[in-house]
């Protein structure tokens, strides 16, 4: 599977675990980044989530979210792991990782510690809660961060359960990480400016919280308030995919003459002369009875039928997916988004393609995720350091 090689003369140290690190780390990965992952002997507890196809600590989730990567084991507690770790840096343009502020002044890894051993690097550090909070220290998992920055206050809004729920994936670790990508390859701009080491914290409750609020802050931005926060849109309780005979189709005309002409090709347009879907302003303030209608139209015929339909005449539509459905879409086969690879122990798997694609920039490939310590003895001849 080929990756870009816009990154191909960064080095990066990798001490990040779980997801929200990793995932950032596979993105520059997936760019063209040599990634060096220092991992202890247990390894990242990522490895063991998912089933394991052939080798132990090689499960799915690892596969996923750790390739691109070299992987390297040895302690940075110790002498000779100490020494390796600090070579590397000395070696890196980045350094990145999700290790708590105390744990970091006994490993000698504060910021101002490694500008020592690299006066140019990049540190960023994949944190909880930004450093000058009193949260500051305390552990954060994704589902922490989804209870503390609202996630979990919302589909109780959308349900009317009054039940918190969490979002249905680690949508804070992976928000986080995104976030950790753009501000490393800013902060390698940066230091290409001025020549000196950039510090760079990407802390996940602020990064969620504002991820969230982008949306739902609404009219509380005002000081005053001048209405609720949420955005009505999307906590409406009938905002959901419309069954057909045969399946689910999403539909969004949104525009004003789209939702006429949305109703006409229901043969409903006798609708719009009710006072609560006259105009667009009687729609948004009825949209729970208009969604209704829409239910009561489309039910009467297949999905084929209305995503021909409203394609042909210019309305957004798609059809409602199942994950075990992705596979088989057009669009994703045509582009190569699905590839299927033999890893060198594991065996056949799926891999993704990248997301991105640099146009007219060349390719390398994306080498597979690493057994645990496989290229210890590669990373060390290159360092000249010597383990025991």
């Amino acid at each position: 599977m080929p990756g870009s090689t816009v990154l191909s003369d960064i080095k990066i140290a990798d001490m990040t675990s779980v997801l929200f690190g990793p995932y950032c780390t596979q993105t520059l990965a997936d760019m063209g980044a040599d990634i060096v992952k220092i991992e202890t002997g247990f390894g990242d507890i990522v490895r063991l989530l998912g089933a394991s196809a052939k080798s132990e600590k090689m499960g799915a989730m690892h596969l996923l979210v750790n390739r691109g990567k070299r992987s390297v084991v040895w302690d940075p507690k110790s002498g000779p792991g100490k020494e390796a770790t600090r070579r590397l840096i000395e070696e890196s343009d980045v350094f990145i990782h999700n290790i708590r502020p105390d744990a970091l002044k006994r490993l000698g890894l504060t910021f101002d510690e490694v500008k020592e051993i690299k006066k140019d690097i990049v540190y960023v550090h994949c944190l909880g809660y930004g450093t000058d909070g009193p949260y500051c220290g305390q552990p954060a998992y994704d589902d922490l961060i989804q209870g503390l920055s609202g996630i979990t206050s919302l589909m109780p809004r959308v349900d009317e359960s009054g039940v918190p729920r969490f979002f249905p994936m680690a949508v804070a670790d992976k928000v986080s990480a995104l976030h950790a990508v753009h501000a490393t390859l800013a902060a390698l701009l940066q230091r290409n400016k001025t020549g000196e080491a950039v510090h760079v914290e990407v802390p996940m409750l602020e990064c969620v919280t504002n991820f969230v609020l982008e949306d739902h802050l609404g009219e509380g931005i005002f000081d005053p308030p001048m209405g609720e926060m949420g955005y009505e849109r999307q906590l409406d309780p009938t905002r959901n995919p419309l069954k057909t005979t045969d399946g689910w189709i999403v539909v969004a005309p949104y525009t004003d003459d789209r939702w006429v002409q949305t109703f006409k090709l229901l043969d409903a347009a006798h609708e719009l002369e009710d006072e609560r879907l006259v105009d667009w302003d009687s729609r948004r303030k009825n949209r729970r009875y208009m969604q209704q209608r829409l239910e009561v139209y489309v039910a009467k015929a297949s999905s084929e039928h209305w995503l021909t339909l409203f394609a042909d005449n210019d309305i957004p539509v798609a059809p409602v997916r199942q994950l075990e459905d992705l596979a088989d879409d057009p669009h994703l086969r045509e582009v190569g988004f699905f590839q299927q690879a033999q890893h060198p122990t594991e065996g056949g798997y799926w891999e993704m393609q990248p997301p991105v694609e640099f146009k007219g920039v060349a390719t390398q490939p994306i080498r597979p995720a690493a057994k645990l310590g496989e290229h210890t003895d590669e990373v060390l001849q290159e360092l000249g350091v010597k383990i025991p």
